[in-house]
């Protein structure tokens, strides 16, 4: 079983009543590890009190403190959230943060062995850390990235450059039919407008979550869907990190897509039916 190494913003979201460490990268690795994998986070701290709180709870989840590196110049990520009537988060990211500053030769050591790569778009927002990512894309052995849109720093170029890089593709349905818009693409004709976007970019795996209405999935021949699990829905934040662990983990194991789609579903309804994005 190959290690995954997940990298981008480790930031604190701030709520209206509480700070919760998060950002999608240390989600992901999280429930990653939880599965059983063996993980590596990589991201970047400054050297403030949110830094080492950061690094305080990284350990406690168990996760290698190796990766994490400390910005004495940048602060620490921050992301105000709110939600509107949905129940659905907005984000309000600040910047500069440390996450734009990820080193390679601080991150290298840890590319030594074989392992895949997990990645999103906005932790590629600074370009020292994008140039990072793209040094370790080249030496990763796949590559999965989770689109997670977030205007103004996921720009077309970008989210087409990481297309291009990766074997398997995650993305939200309002995410689908944005990216699909921009090539003429009818995203409502959802296998369609799947098959004509990974012909396009080279897809490997197209997996593209609907909330509450599960999931589907684009695999050469293959189209699949998932209705989803009925929660009483209580904080989204996280869910769409979950999801996409338990997929990639069922992936690595080898059953079938049917089955790595229901398990998606399955953890990303339970990380929405409770508070907080990282807890087992």
């Amino acid at each position: 079983m190959k290690r995954v190494i997940c990298i981008g913003e480790t930031v604190w979201d701030i709520f209206p009543d509480r700070e919760v460490l998060g950002g999608a990268p240390l989600n992901a690795a999280c429930q990653l590890r939880n599965l059983g994998l063996d993980v590596n986070l990589i991201s970047r701290v400054g050297a403030d009190r949110l830094g080492d709180s950061a690094r305080q709870q990284i350990s406690a989840l168990g996760l290698p403190a190796a990766g994490i590196q400390v910005d004495d110049n940048l602060p620490t990520g921050q992301v105000d959230v709110r939600f509107d009537e949905r129940n659905e988060p907005h984000f309000e990211i600040r910047e500069p943060a440390a996450w734009d500053n990820i080193i390679y030769a601080e991150a290298e050591p840890l590319a030594a062995s074989p392992f895949h790569l997990l990645f999103g778009t906005l932790g590629q927002r600074g370009a020292v850390s994008r140039e990072t990512i793209a040094s370790l894309r080249r030496r990763a052995e796949l590559c999965f990235y989770d689109v997670n849109l977030r205007p103004p720093f996921t720009t077309m170029e970008l989210v087409e450059e990481s297309m291009v890089a990766s074997y398997m593709v995650k993305m939200n349905e309002e995410e689908f039919l944005k990216i699909t818009a921009w090539y003429g693409f009818d995203g409502q004709r959802r296998e369609k407008a799947g098959r004509q976007l990974a012909r396009r970019f080279k897809i490997g795996v197209l997996v593209v979550t609907l909330g509450a209405g599960g999931g589907w999935l684009l695999s050469g021949s293959e189209f699949v869907e998932h209705p989803g699990f009925a929660v009483k829905v209580v904080d989204t934040v996280g869910a769409g990190d979950a999801f996409f662990a338990a997929f990639i983990n069922g992936f690595m194991a080898g059953r079938p897509w049917v089955e790595c789609l229901s398990a998606a579903n399955r953890l990303g309804s339970e990380v929405a039916a409770r508070p907080g994005a990282t807890a087992v």
